[in-house]
């Protein structure tokens, strides 16, 4: 190779390094990249993640945060004493500041089991990441008290990814003496309360589709933690191709590509990357990563936002942001399928004979039976916009950061809950969302907290219960009762009856 080839090759390699890395050397971002001390394990991993395949989506970064097995949140941090939840842990949720919570979703369950005609047998309780199991323990303790339900639970289903969680749940709600023994699709022991097996799964989706069963599931404060992907609309540009440097016998040569002209707004997606001052400055205290914008289309960006009318109608507006979680719409479809069934293809008739023809397909649905209670926060009608957030220590703090020692969460959309369920089965209605404040009043919060302080001695332990009930119902201030909601899927019944607690009582 010539001396004029060799400096064009070079020419060309430097400026390709300086495209792919614009304020540093390649050499300098490999050595300071290696020697740098990233915050956790986990945020050691997602940035060589990053480093060699490029930005990642915020939904899976949150899904290796929170679930990963190396250095997940849920799934390692409840070992070696590291807690969750609780005061000892990140944060409290509602089970931990009174039983009162609990009880009161087990009067909810009687109550519309009640309505729907007392179901004698079958009956299946399934609760989404249960958490410690407070909730379930108190619902039962209070289900236990009304016989005629209790005898018609057949199982408890708890749906949890987390193997120490799952060890402390078993620990609360079977006792430590308790066997625990593998089943097919997970474990399995015996509750202590009404005596019916206890099993866990990782993923309803394992649970068979049993059309004689009545499911009544939970979901307190799971959606939340389900990942979610944001997008933004750009305005109609003038997108040009970068222009292209290929090599000639007479040296290098700039290729132009024509210019594509996009006439109407598109979505980018929100993206998690490293940031340079972290990763390659080795910045101390710089954040490690940061939201970038996508420069062009990705798949979830081409396919995801198109999913909803909501969402369409905000294309249109350059500048609108979105927050959007398939999971939680695929987890609320599957509830709705649970209670109301969905139209599958069977065979009716007689079996044909060899050579003849088949007897027809028609859909066919099951008698609905059942219901879902989510209680999460979230808006009740808006979109989600920028809720991605992080608590550590009862504090908040920066949703990136120190990934694996960090809960992230974002608001629940229930308008798109209750869309995903109504589509997937004709056989649900869905009632919600209310504050839940509302909701907890109108099934007898106060009056309960009131009856438990008759029995309680210990002015200290009276404080706690009076501002723990109070906290929960409160609109302002740090009070739940306005960012948390309530939303109920039923079996359809045409809006002639309302549940409880959403303006409804068991009398249809």
């Amino acid at each position: 190779m010539n001396y004029g080839a060799k400096r064009a090759v070079t020419h060309l390699l430097r400026r390709h390094r300086r495209r792919q890395f614009p304020r540093f050397g390649l050499q300098r971002c490999s050595s300071t990249f290696d020697k740098r001390e990233w915050s956790t394990p986990l945020a050691k991993t997602l940035a060589e993640a990053i480093k060699t395949t490029g930005p990642i989506s915020i939904a899976a970064f949150m899904r290796q945060c929170l679930t990963s097995p190396q250095g997940g949140y849920y799934t390692t941090r409840n070992s070696g004493g590291t807690e969750v939840f609780g005061k000892k842990g990140d944060f409290i949720t509602s089970p931990e500041i009174t039983q009162v919570f609990g009880e009161l979703v087990g009067v909810w369950t009687v109550a519309e089991w009640m309505a729907q005609g007392r179901r004698r047998s079958g009956v299946e309780l399934i609760e989404m990441g249960p958490g410690r199991g407070t909730l379930m323990d108190d619902l039962l303790r209070t289900i236990r008290n009304f016989k005629s339900f209790a005898s018609s639970i057949e199982a408890i289903y708890l749906v949890e990814a987390s193997p120490a969680l799952r060890d402390i749940q078993k620990r609360l709600l079977c006792g430590d003496a308790a066997p625990m023994e593998e089943t097919e699709i997970g474990h399995k022991s015996v509750n202590r309360h009404i005596g019916v097996p206890v099993i866990w799964v990782e993923d309803i989706r394992l649970l068979p589709h049993n059309e004689d069963k009545t499911p009544f599931i939970f979901a307190h404060e799971f959606f939340d933690a389900l990942p979610i992907h944001a997008f933004q609309s750009v305005a109609p540009s003038l997108e040009s191709q970068q222009p292209r440097e290929i090599m000639t016998p007479n040296g290098p040569t700039t290729l132009h590509q024509p210019r594509k002209h996009s006439n109407t707004p598109q979505w980018r997606e929100l993206m998690v990357s490293l940031n340079p001052e972290a990763a390659v400055e080795n910045k101390k205290d710089a954040p490690e990563f940061k939201l970038t914008l996508a420069k062009a289309s990705t798949p979830s960006s081409l396919v995801i936002p198109e999913i909803s009318e909501r969402y369409k109608a905000l294309k249109s507006l350059p500048g609108s942001t979105i927050e959007i979680s398939p999971e939680s719409r695929i987890y609320a479809a599957e509830f709705a399928r649970r209670i109301g069934g969905g139209p599958s293809q069977v065979t009716t008739g007689t079996a044909a004979a060899p050579g003849s023809r088949a007897a027809p397909k028609v859909p066919v649905r099951r008698t609905p039976s059942g219901a879902a209670l989510i209680l999460d926060y979230g808006s009740a009608s808006t979109i989600p916009v920028n809720s991605l957030r992080g608590i550590r220590q009862h504090a908040k703090v920066p949703p990136l950061s120190f990934p694996g020692q960090v809960d992230v969460s974002a608001d629940v959309d229930f308008t798109a809950l209750a869309e995903a369920a109504i589509e997937a089965s004709e056989g649900v209605e869905v009632h919600g969302p209310v504050e839940q404040g509302d909701f907890l009043l109108s099934m007898g919060i106060a009056e309960r907290t009131e009856q438990l302080l008759k029995s309680v001695k210990d002015e200290e332990r009276r404080k706690n219960m009076e501002s723990g009930w109070k906290r929960l119902v409160e609109k302002g201030g740090g009070g739940m009762g306005k960012i948390y909601k309530a939303l109920a899927i039923i079996p359809e019944n045409g809006g002639r009856r309302r549940p409880v607690g959403f303006g409804g009582s068991i009398v249809p």
